[in-house]
């Protein structure tokens, strides 16, 4: 890209050094031209995030500066960006669910002090939408909404306060195919309009799709800023992570044997005392990988804590290495063989224990007593285990697990359920945002499993993921089964169709 052109951002030599001394960026250069679409890539912890919430007034440098448009600037807030035309869309939306969607633009202008009336609101969003070509129904309450929309409601809202720097935080994590094509037409559109983009994702194909320049960092540091056109997926990978990575995983025809899981018209509600799960009936066998595509929010997490015992079901039955387990508990149910690695680290670490402590939560049956006791020199035992097999860099065994590395939580989360030897792992979003090298090493890790005669259940939103490690696929969409068959039987056009409501 020329020099000629305008800079948008410069962010220079900006440094985030925490109080308990944890650098989070060091020394770090970023430029952004005007009307570019730019990439920002980086493990987990390299800084990313931090750089951008910087830039978007959440979070204040330790040192450095900042300039748009040439102009030095200082931000006290967010409210400051704002006003200073940056907006940013966030992984997770902040819509306010209730409100329709011309409530929240009229209380995103409330919010920034500047008055404005709904039905001028509604003239303004109608007229942008019809220059930007897309559609929002401004009447339609938001959580009523597919996510796509609800994201493109995000954008609209932004784009009214007359942004000129637009921040999309990991756009795609949420939407089909589909509607990831829709979203790249749209953010085309709005770089002819002159809007410059910078672009987060950890998804190297999106990246060489749809932005003009990336800049990599690792561990806060910036390693480079480079062309889109003039690198490959796989020069960008070793950029981020250092060393040579395998973006392909590659695996030998699975060997199936005996059906060990089924579930029969199974009903699961959600949260909310919906139905979620919808007559479900499913086979897993011995040495397969059986992948469940979907958009979230279409009844996969439901049916995994179901079949985990961590979510009572309506209707149906669920049976393990035959036996019926509807009603019995998640012990039991972890008795015959069953492992479960929830779609959160959230969810399935305690984040103020340590490592061997978390270790120990899915393993008491090897360390308790008669009497109840933890023989603790037998958990750290396991804990050493965990750490070797997974390759799992930690400060100590002793540690607490929040002062890992997302990735490195991740293969907590997954050690712990392998020193069991289990003969079904039921696994969700395993690498749901983890870098390229510690999807890599997961990914690995359960084919490793499968060819040990494993059976595996998995859950992702990554259709690379489903489509790569998948023997068989079926595909959720409003709590059931809308197809199922063999990997090789699905394109990724078929999946994003059925994912989408589609019957392709």
């Amino acid at each position: 890209m020329s020099e000629e052109k305008r800079r948008a951002v410069e962010m220079l030599n900006i440094s985030k050094i925490y109080p308990d001394g944890v650098v989070a960026l060091r020394d770090v250069n970023l430029t952004v031209y005007e009307g570019e679409i730019h990439g920002l890539l980086g493990e987990n912890g390299a800084g990313k995030t931090t750089l951008m919430r910087i830039l978007y007034g959440e979070i204040k440098p330790t040192k450095g500066k900042i300039r748009l448009f040439g102009r030095k600037v200082s931000f006290h807030g967010p409210w400051d960006a704002i006003r200073h035309g940056i907006g940013m869309v966030y992984q997770h939306f902040t819509l306010v669910p209730t409100f329709t969607v011309l409530e929240n633009l009229h209380l995103s202008f409330t919010s920034v002090e500047k008055k404005m009336s709904e039905s001028m609101i509604r003239r303004n969003a109608e007229k942008l939408m019809k220059e930007i070509g897309f559609e929002v129904p401004l009447d339609a309450i938001v959580e009523d909404l597919p996510i796509g929309v609800q994201q493109r409601a995000e954008i609209l809202k932004i784009l009214l306060r007359k942004a000129k720097i637009l921040i999309l935080d990991e756009p795609t994590s949420v939407l089909t195919p589909i509607e990831t094509r829709e979203l790249f037409k749209t953010l085309k559109k709005l770089k002819e309009k002159g809007i410059t983009i910078i672009f987060i994702t950890h998804k190297l194909r999106e990246v060489k799709e749809i932005t003009d320049r990336v800049t990599v960092l690792r561990k806060g540091r910036l390693v480079g800023t480079v062309e889109t056109a003039n690198v490959s997926e796989i020069d960008l990978a070793r950029m981020m992570v250092g060393r040579e990575v395998f973006l392909k995983i590659s695996k030998k025809p699975a060997k199936v044997g005996r059906k060990v899981l089924e579930t029969v018209n199974l009903w699961v509600k959600d949260d909310r005392g919906l139905d979620a799960v919808r007559g479900v009936s499913l086979d897993l066998y011995e040495g397969e990988i059986l992948g469940i595509a979907g958009v979230q929010g279409n009844g996969q997490k439901e049916l995994v804590e179901a079949i985990a015992g961590i979510r009572p079901i309506i209707k149906g039955r669920i049976i393990v290495d035959n036996v019926d387990v509807t009603n019995k508990s998640t012990v039991e149910r972890y008795r015959l063989g069953l492992a479960y690695v929830p779609d959160s680290r959230l969810v399935g670490l305690v984040f103020d224990m340590s490592l061997v402590e978390n270790t120990t939560l899915t393993n008491l049956h090897k360390v308790l007593t008669k009497t109840k006791r933890i023989l603790w020199d037998k958990a750290s035992e396991i804990a050493v285990k965990v750490v070797k097999e997974l390759d799992i860099i930690a400060p100590s065994l002793g540690a607490p697990v929040k002062y890992l590395s997302g990735g490195n939580q991740q293969k907590v989360m997954v050690g712990r359920e392998i020193v069991r030897e289990p003969k079904i792992f039921i696994v969700a979003e395993p690498t749901h945002g983890l870098d390229v090298g510690a999807t890599e090493f997961i990914r690995k890790t359960l084919i490793s499993l499968r060819d040990k005669d494993k059976a595996i259940l998995l859950v992702s939103t990554d259709l690379d993921e489903i489509m790569q490690l998948s023997d068989r696929i079926a595909v959720m969409y409003e709590g059931k089964i809308v197809a199922i068959g063999k990997a090789e039987e699905f394109s990724v056009e078929r999946l994003g169709l059925l994912m989408g409501g589609v019957k392709a």
